[in-house]
């Protein structure tokens, strides 16, 4: 197995192909944090120094040894209130308010196969592809225990961490702060990489050196947001591309999160990642228990490269499910930029005509065709087909856009409410406001109390009568606001945040079950809840409202980092682009959307034969490399924030077949020539460019690169296949 315990001296190991994970039950039962690295063989309980650090606090069984501190020492599970001033990965208030939880060893468990986590999303494996090592700490005075569980994907260099917290006393808890995952450095000079962003403008990325004191990312919107996506790296100095050693951190779940660097006064790192502190304050009665959502890690030392190769591995095959987890997904037409509000059933049907003549497979009808609502102000929660101004049923026009051979899709906002729907009207306490204020409002619309079953189920059923209609093969499942007012009529203060969360995945877990063909697709605003948790359950998230090419390379850059192509939504949209005014040439809209699941956000009829030539060539060419685009090792050919052009790769498994994208940002007077250097291929082997016959060594290719054109023309893109002679 991946994991050993030696008990004679009470040292867990777990061994992955290339890293080595260790820790250790001292002499007073704390759980001590050794290494976390490339392979190593032999204890590292040697790397513990012991001596006196004056004010850090002794816990009172070292018998006034003051060379002995938690204040100091690298730990698996730091906990408040035990002498450790550091940031903790756990703080338990006790029923007589003291904000203490003494964790000491009390067993262990060994066993094949991966962990699963009651209600929420986690890593999945054959029983033969994991390990699973489970600590149970208990505090002896109150009786709270926390289960800490490890998975092991060996073959995939992935550990993923979890705690399960429980009240084994007689008296009511309240946790405050909870992680699954802390990593405690005794040496080392650090950098955190984080992706940052905004609605339109998501995942750019952040390098920071970490500096003496605290950092900190996260969310409080109830999301995982925008703003900072719940997936970071940690970086020895100069770690790039290629080279250095990393550690990520991908937290698998959609609601708000924290994750915080800290450097002590010793040069000391702790690294946490978990439940966002402000709006925990889960009470734990006796016997009840909470889960801390997954925390998956990964250590490299080949750079962000090999690690972003790992990551996406894992979410390929061990965190999406279902039929469209490996199958190619359909190129579709969506509704939403080509009409908005303002569509018929006819206007349906029209998409679907254009589709069918240009090679496209899907039409989605998305915001508009239900309830009162002709904008976004109205119509949220009334989940009844408009009959009226579709001009038919929905069963009716399905089966219009599958006559002309195209399959269908739909749009849906299950969590929202609007103040003006009969749904509102009937159960204004369905909503999370706070009793005797007024609600915040955003696009004026209200959250539904997903932490309720009654609400859940209502909605539940309301959805299925729609998707019941007719052959409906696609559901876009949007979710326009942050979170405010995080306050129920039913589920207990301090719970509701996460069991808002749970109430989500539970329907989303429904849904799947029933219809388990159906292709759902996550969006919050594009990437506002763009995460592993939500990936679990709809295989491809909406990369971005921001459909512009240009600012697409940037976005998709950072999404890169943690999570594959074939969850990127990225669509060909119209010019001059809705978000930003930008026109951008056809070719270049579709390479860079080939970079995700490529599908079109634009209206058909208004092309000329010119362009709609174009769009039947690019249909072709995304489905002759589909599967090369959804499998392959994608590769980052450049820095799109500080290169004059964006360059990504996808390589096949054998290095047989590698398709190489480019995107020139920046054009200039006497323009500069750009070499863009290859990845991923055989050194020794003959690569042919397909389209012009011209040959060239892998290592030709990898060492010196190819020069891209110098010609006139914003944004111009250029696509290159390579095969192996011989292949």
């Amino acid at each position: 197995m991946a994991i050993e315990f030696q008990q004679e001296n009470h040292i867990f190991t777990i061994q992955t192909e290339n890293t080595t994970y260790q820790m250790k039950v001292d002499g007073f039962g704390f759980l001590l944090h050794l290494y976390y690295g490339r392979s190593v063989t032999g204890n590292m309980d040697y790397l513990l120094t012991y001596c006196d650090r004056g004010f850090s606090g002794i816990p009172y069984d070292a018998e006034g040894d003051r060379t002995y501190s938690l204040d100091v020492l690298p730990q698996e599970y730091p906990l408040a209130g035990m002498g450790d001033f550091r940031s903790a990965a756990l703080a338990v208030r006790n029923g007589d308010g003291s904000l203490c939880c003494d964790l000491r060893y009390k067993g262990h468990e060994i066993k094949k196969g991966k962990y699963g986590l009651k209600g929420l999303p986690a890593v999945y494996a054959e029983e033969e592809e994991a390990d699973t090592l489970e600590i149970l700490l208990e505090d002896p005075v109150s009786g709270m225990q926390v289960r800490l569980l490890y998975g092991v994907l060996e073959k995939e260099d992935i550990i993923t961490r979890s705690a399960v917290i429980h009240n084994g006393g007689k008296e009511e808890a309240v946790v405050e702060r909870a992680a699954s995952a802390c990593l405690d450095f005794v040496t080392g000079e650090y950098d955190l990489i984080s992706f940052y962003g905004r609605h339109a403008m998501e995942r750019s990325l952040q390098r920071r050196e970490i500096g003496y004191g605290s950092t900190s990312v996260g969310s409080s919107r109830g999301t995982s947001s925008h703003q900072h996506n719940p997936a970071v790296i940690l970086a020895e100095k100069n770690t790039g591309e290629e080279w250095g050693s990393c550690y990520g951190m991908m937290f698998v779940y959609s609601g708000s999160f924290g994750c915080e660097v800290q450097k002590d006064q010793f040069g000391q790192t702790r690294i946490w990642m978990g439940l966002e502190r402000d709006f925990l304050h889960y009470p734990l009665e006796p016997g009840a228990s909470l889960v801390v959502p997954e925390t998956v890690l990964c250590f490299s030392d080949q750079g962000f490269g090999e690690l972003s190769h790992r990551f996406h591995r894992c979410v390929r095959n061990h965190i999406c499910r279902g039929r469209y987890s490996r199958q190619v997904r359909p190129v579709l037409l969506n509704s939403w930029e080509a009409s908005y509000f303002d569509f018929t059933g006819e206007t349906i049907c029209g998409l679907a005509k254009e589709a069918a003549e240009l090679g496209i497979d899907m039409v989605v009808m998305d915001d508009g065709w239900f309830g009162k609502r002709d904008d976004d102000n109205s119509g949220l929660g009334d989940w009844q087909v408009n009959e009226e101004k579709l001009g038919c049923t929905l069963g009716k026009l399905i089966e219009s856009v599958n006559s002309l051979g195209v399959s269908f899709g739909i749009w849906i906002e299950p969590e929202m409410v609007s103040e003006d729907s009969d749904l509102y009207r009937a159960h204004p306490d369905w909503a999370l406001q706070v009793p005797g204020r007024k609600p915040v409002l955003s696009r004026n619309q209200l959250v539904l109390d997903f932490s309720r079953e009654e609400v859940r189920n209502h909605i539940f059923e309301r959805i299925c009568r729609v998707l019941d209609q007719g052959n409906v093969e696609y559901v876009k499942w949007d979710m326009n606001r942050s979170i405010t007012d995080v306050y129920s009529a039913e589920t207990v203060p301090g719970k509701v945040a996460y069991e808002y969360v749970l109430g989500v995945y539970d329907f989303l877990e429904k849904l799947t079950a029933r219809y388990p063909a159906l292709l759902i697709e996550g969006c919050s605003g594009g990437g506002g809840r763009f995460d592993a948790g939500m990936l679990y359950y709809t295989p491809q998230i909406w990369c971005s409202d921001n459909t512009d090419a240009a600012d697409r390379v940037r976005i998709q850059y950072g999404t890169s980092f943690f999570y594959p192509v074939s969850a990127v939504g990225s669509h060909v949209s119209a010019v001059p682009n809705h978000q930003t005014g930008r026109i951008l040439s056809l070719e270049t809209r579709g390479v860079v959307a080939m970079a995700g699941t490529f599908g079109y956000e634009l209206d058909p009829g208004k092309l000329d034969e010119r362009e709609r030539a174009q769009i039947k060539r690019l249909n072709g060419r995304y489905r002759k490399y589909a599967e090369l685009i959804q499998g392959g090792d994608y590769y980052r050919l450049s820095d799109p924030f500080q290169d004059a052009y964006g360059a990504w790769e996808l390589v096949s498994e054998d290095a047989g077949q590698a398709l190489v994208s480019a995107v020139m940002l920046e054009i200039h007077g006497n323009m500069t020539v750009n070499y863009v250097k290859l990845k991923g291929l055989k050194r020794d082997a003959l690569y042919e460019n397909m389209e012009d016959g011209k040959c060239y060594s892998g290592a030709a290719l990898m060492e010196a690169g190819l020069p891209l054109p110098v010609e006139t023309g914003e944004y111009r893109a250029y696509q290159m296949e390579f095969r192996e002679k011989g292949k």
